[in-house]
């Protein structure tokens, strides 16, 4: 962890400038410029609040809020996720050409993506604003979630990118895995209410999925009021932070070699 360490304070200005160039590089030739940054959040959310909310008819309270912070959770932990698979290969140049520690990868992207789940954040508050939301002293509690949320994101990444390099169906795979998580994850649904007749499987839902159990405890500090679940953010804290350690030595024992493959 010392190397780590020690390569995260050589590497950082490096993994913030290569964040904002990257920023830049997607509104570069766009005429809404990053204004796309919100318009796409807002799009979804619309999209799923009148899907779910007027078609099928969910009677959850503050449902558009409900969604946005779901969706904002749900934004992160897929990107992180599915970005990371071919990271080593899609930097082939950097990788072929010059060292850097390729965690550095990671983080750089995982800056992006915590920007654009800011400017998300933003817009979930306004909403909430408008909608009437309570706001409570419970709000800072979003941050040991986002935390956790960030530690087996990090963590998983590490290790999907370590394996993207010689698996090349794990693209796919991420993919399709993805899909049904993000199904059974509620992102516009309350799992608790929804499965009701079925406790132990809602409880399956939410203690075994880790954005699931991340997403009911932002909305439980946010929107209702409430304590958030010590003890789950506490097992899910320590299980992220394990997979970042075997990730970080997965990468330090195998970065030698990934010029050669890819």
């Amino acid at each position: 962890m010392k190397r780590f360490i020690n390569n995260i304070k050589k590497y950082f200005k490096y993994a913030i400038y290569s964040a904002k160039a990257e920023l830049k590089s997607e509104v570069a030739d766009s005429y809404l410029n990053w204004l796309w940054w919100i318009i796409e959040p807002l799009c979804f959310m619309l999209i799923y609040t009148f899907v779910f909310g007027v078609i099928f008819g969910n009677q959850e309270k503050y449902f558009a809020s409900f969604v946005f912070i779901g969706l904002t959770a749900w934004d992160f932990f897929n990107r992180m996720i599915t970005g990371s698979v071919k990271l080593i290969v899609n930097n082939r140049d950097v990788v072929t050409k010059i060292y850097i520690p390729k965690y550095i990868l990671l983080l750089s992207k995982s800056f992006t993506y915590l920007f654009k789940m800011f400017i998300s954040l933003i817009i979930a508050f306004i909403l909430m604003f408008f909608q009437g939301v309570p706001f409570t002293w419970h709000f800072i509690l979003i941050i040991p979630v986002f935390i956790v949320l960030y530690l087996i994101c990090f963590g998983i990444g590490l290790l999907l990118m370590h394996f993207g390099v010689t698996l090349n169906d794990l693209s796919n795979l991420t993919t399709i895995g993805m899909r049904m998580v993000f199904y059974l994850s509620g992102v516009f649904y309350n799992i608790t209410k929804r499965l009701k007749t079925y406790p132990k499987l809602s409880f399956i839902l939410l203690r075994a999925n880790p954005i699931a159990f991340c997403m009911n405890e932002l909305r439980k500090v946010t929107i209702y009021g409430n304590f958030l679940s010590v003890q789950g953010l506490l097992i899910w804290g320590l299980f992220g932070l394990l997979l970042c350690i075997i990730g970080i030595n997965v990468i330090h024992k195998n970065e030698n070699s990934y010029a050669k493959v890819i």
